[in-house]
């Protein structure tokens, strides 16, 4: 098959994810790849708006593209990974902080039809994680910070507190300002000893790690959007 008749097939996929209707009213609106892209941005009091391309695809997969700044060069951010990175004050609630322009006026992600197919891939997968025998728990993970050594609480209970924890993990220069679910430094208290033991783990509390809450890779935790060798591993192996 010719490359322009691939490139002809993906257009053609992109362009019936959604009705005509739907996004005649959206700013920067392109169809193509086999995807739709539109512009998007998110408001932070302090910085102002952080300009943004969001590129929605049919397996449900969100991609942006930041252009807060003409010299950024930050792409492939998932929506809160951006929410982040735009400097919003109330973090963890991108799909009502992102927003796109449709008649003039910023409309959170929520209230429009872009996360469909974010949405039925979110239904399939707790569908898919209700049906097993065994369901998948990942219990709470700490993250050490570089600079004053201090670990911080990741909860790992739904997809996108997964992919902070992820992402975390991947930074070899993370620190406690990096911490997404609060604005601290490293001045700030690190939970007690006593405290840490707890990590969530359904079969015993203070668990140290067991086959009920220690999870060695699922589509909960696993991204086929990142590129590390964990995450390539297992697309590639769920693919076979």
């Amino acid at each position: 098959m010719s490359s322009s008749v691939v490139e002809e097939e993906e257009i053609q996929c992109g362009s019936t994810l959604f009705e005509q209707e739907q996004l005649q009213e959206m700013s920067g609106v392109n169809v193509g790849g086999g995807y739709v892209e539109v512009m998007c941005g998110c408001t932070s009091h302090r910085y102002g708006d952080a300009v943004a391309r969001l590129r929605v695809f049919p397996n449900g997969d969100l991609e942006i593209t930041c252009e807060c700044t003409p010299g950024c060069d930050e792409d492939k951010l998932t929506p809160a990974a951006f929410e982040k990175h735009s400097g919003r004050e109330t973090a963890r609630k991108w799909k009502n902080n992102v927003w796109v322009i449709v008649g003039g006026e910023k409309v959170p992600l929520s209230k429009t039809v872009l996360l469909k197919y974010y949405n039925e891939a979110s239904k399939k997968l707790n569908r898919s994680n209700k049906s097993q025998r065994t369901k998948v728990f990942h219990r709470d993970e700490f993250v050490g910070c570089i600079e004053c050594g201090k670990e911080r609480r990741f909860r790992l209970r739904s997809r996108d507190e997964c992919r902070l924890h992820h992402n975390a993990m991947a930074d070899p220069n993370w620190k406690c300002s990096d911490f997404p679910y609060d604005k601290i430094t490293c001045e700030a208290e690190e939970e007690r000893g006593s405290r840490k033991v707890y990590k969530g783990c359904t079969r015993s509390p203070t668990c140290k790690g067991c086959t009920s809450c220690v999870c060695f890779g699922c589509e909960l935790c696993r991204f086929s959007d990142c590129s590390c060798q964990t995450c390539v591993d297992f697309t590639s192996n769920v693919k076979a």
